[in-house]
């Protein structure tokens, strides 16, 4: 300690001394600047020799104390024969080491009192001393550094190195050429293919195999095709990797041989399985994923879940009996995943968001799972349908929004019916506390959808959410899976976007009104729930008699209505379609301080596309708009303006087809 103390004093004094000829330089360099020549080579001269005289100091310590030929060291003597490299740490210094370090570590060099973090950068003496050690590399070797305290030598570290590069190198290239699975399936293949003929199909397909080839020619595996739309690759770990750093280019490259998009690709991933056969179960369950997500995406599954890529495009599937016996059994296996599930649809509820939401509700008690719907009683177009469950006894099953807040967890599941924008929600507060979203909807997309659902079953060619349900409800155990009071639930919801199956219905959705026909759903009874008071129907009555015909538009406009009389609003709607020459009818209402629009279409008109400017949404036949400070005037203004906007569209495109 008093030699180190001396070191620390001489170098002190040193470092005056150089800053004091310092000072006196500057006046000689200002008055003479040639006196500086000769004190500047000496200063030259005296420096090389200092860094001379460093050398053969260090050189002649590491001799003295890493030899053989030491006295009264009982560390040295103990260490000095170890056939692996060692070395003494002190003060941060490099104080020791024996022969076998200086010539496998530091190639012949000597490095005593050399600070380590300069020899070794990445040591971590903390995390030597663990029962694994450290991890280093040194040139082109790898060791596993350990560490402890010497004895008998205060502050004293004792840190071996265990040369494993060989086994390090083959554990990598063992990690690296395990084998990974990939499924690849063509999007939409009967509905692109169908209407070609042999040789279109024929040039499309070659397209789509030459990427393929060149995408998978890139790895080290293989490719072969299983079936027209399907394929199977066999690769490496290592290839996973760079196809995960480029994000899976390859569904871009196949989505440009269209401009519009309309060739995808899906890609299910499996990889880190224990062999290659759970590697492939891995990549079913990926693939099943991706395509209930939509498609033209790549689904990874991981150990903590899976992650996504791609998924730009919003093609349009067809459905089948397959894509929903898939997307049931991955709802089903997410459910009993989750602790609890929290079911909500959009504001303003209606027969569909509830129905479909009860539909759901059923599937977790099925699954075994605790789960509430969050339903605004107070705001709900569903109201005759919520009273019938609280008078059978069923009303624990609903709940305010807010008296959710607190029962959420990191493993609460929030399925979302009836509508896929965030806006529109039920309640804002619980999407963003639950960090696991399920979407089940029927609208089509557009701007401010939901971002990255664990599971999206969206289908725009079904006619309500409440349809799609009831199709995930008949692949579940039939015996007593579903009461009569939930099939007449989901039956209403059905019946309210198809008014009573006149519009928007096809083959799937009178198999599912049977099926729940025969699961005890009454029409007779469902249709009670459409009934309105005899206030509501004179309310009704006035606003569609103040309505006028704009551009083949029925546009009403009414002050605000009493509470609890919502429901006026989307029957004025269908009323005024009945009207000879009306193509589609807006409704607009004062709601507190604001406006809100329900619009109805027969099919000749897009309503979706005319409310979107207006923050609206919905789909063909059916949307809605909520406009924050906004007049009644106002509100009528900007109707009129997009329905001109749509109009004039229209016209265009007839032109251009003539």
């Amino acid at each position: 300690m008093k030699q180190k103390q001396g070191l620390d004093l001489a170098a002190v004094i040193l470092l005056l001394l150089l800053i004091a000829c310092a000072v006196l330089a500057v006046p000689v360099a200002l008055l003479s600047p040639k006196w500086l020549i000769a004190p500047a080579v000496l200063v030259v001269l005296a420096l090389g020799i200092v860094w001379y005289q460093r050398r053969r100091l260090r050189a002649f310590v590491a001799k003295n104390l890493c030899s053989t030929d030491f006295e009264n060291s009982r560390i040295q003597y103990s260490l000095a024969g170890l056939p692996i490299p060692t070395m003494l740490i002190a003060d941060d210094r490099v104080v020791w080491y024996n022969t076998i370090f200086r010539e496998e570590v530091l190639n012949g060099t000597d490095a005593v009192t050399r600070p380590v973090n300069r020899l070794f950068p990445e040591l971590d003496l903390a995390v030597c001393s663990r029962p694994h050690g450290q991890d280093l590399t040194v040139g082109d070797k790898r060791f596993t550094a350990y560490a402890g305290s010497a004895k008998g030598s205060r502050g004293t570290s004792l840190v071996y190195l265990v040369d494993d590069t060989v086994y390090k190198q083959t554990l990598e290239e063992y990690t690296a050429s395990r084998p990974a699975c990939l499924i690849i399936v063509i999007d939409s293949y009967d509905e692109l293919f169908d209407d070609m003929k042999d040789s279109e199909q024929a040039k499309e397909l070659e397209a789509i195999n030459s990427l393929l080839e060149a995408y998978i020619g890139r790895s080290t595996g293989f490719l072969r095709k299983i079936s027209n739309s399907r394929y199977i690759a066999v690769v490496e770990e290592r290839d996973i990797h760079w196809m995960l750093q480029e994000r899976f280019e390859i569904l871009d490259q196949v989505r440009a041989l269209h401009p519009g998009g309309f060739t995808t690709l899906s890609i299910g991933v499996g990889h880190g399985g224990k062999n290659l056969q759970e590697c492939h179960q891995m990549a079913r369950e990926s693939i099943d994923i991706a395509l209930g997500r939509g498609g033209d995406q790549a689904a990874v599954k991981t150990v903590d879940g899976f992650e996504f890529y791609g998924g730009i495009s919003h093609g349009v599937e067809k459905r089948s009996h397959v894509r929903s016996r898939i997307i049931a059994n991955a709802l089903c296996d997410l459910i009993k995943k989750s602790d609890s599930v929290i079911i909500m649809g959009h504001r303003m509820s209606d027969l569909d968001a509830v129905g479909s939401a009860i539909g759901v509700l059923r599937i977790c008690k099925i699954c075994g799972v605790p789960a509430v719907i969050a339903v605004n009683s107070d705001a709900t177009l569903a109201g005759p349908l919520l009273k019938t469950f609280i008078d059978a006894g069923e009303g624990h099953n609903f709940i305010m929004p807010d008296q959710t807040l607190d029962v959420i967890t990191p493993r609460t599941l929030l399925i979302v019916v009836d509508t896929y924008q965030k806006r529109l929600l039920e309640s804002q507060k619980i999407y963003e506390k639950c960090k696991r979203v399920i979407v089940i909807d029927h609208h089509r997309m557009a701007v401010g959808h939901i971002d990255n659902p664990l599971l999206l079953y969206h289908e725009p060619y079904a006619s309500s959410a409440s349809e799609l349900v009831c199709e995930l409800l008949q692949f579940l155990p039939k015996e007593d899976n579903i009461t009569a009071l939930e099939a007449q639930a989901l039956l209403a919801g059905i019946m309210l976007d198809t008014r009573s199956f006149a519009l928007h219905v096809g083959v799937r959705t009178f198999e599912a009104a049977a099926w729940l026909r025969s699961r005890g759903a009454q029409t007779a009874d469902t249709k009670l729930l459409f009934n309105t008071s005899k206030e509501e129907y004179e309310a009704r009555a006035h606003i569609v008699e103040s309505a006028y015909i704009y551009k083949g538009c029925a546009i009403a406009l009414s002050g605000e209505l009493d509470a609890g009389m919502n429901v006026v609003l989307p029957m004025a709607a269908n009323d005024l379609l009945t009207i000879n020459g009306v193509d589609a009818s807006f409704v607009a209402v004062a709601k507190n301080g604001g406006v809100n629009i329900s619009a109805r279409s027969m099919g000749a008109l897009n309503v979706q596309v005319i409310l979107e400017p207006l923050g609206g949404g919905g789909h063909l036949m059916m949307a809605g708009a909520q406009l924050h400070d906004c007049t009644l005037q106002d509100a009528e203004t900007r109707i009129r303006e997009q329905i001109n906007i749509y109009r004039a569209a229209q016209a265009a495109q007839q032109g251009a087809v003539r």
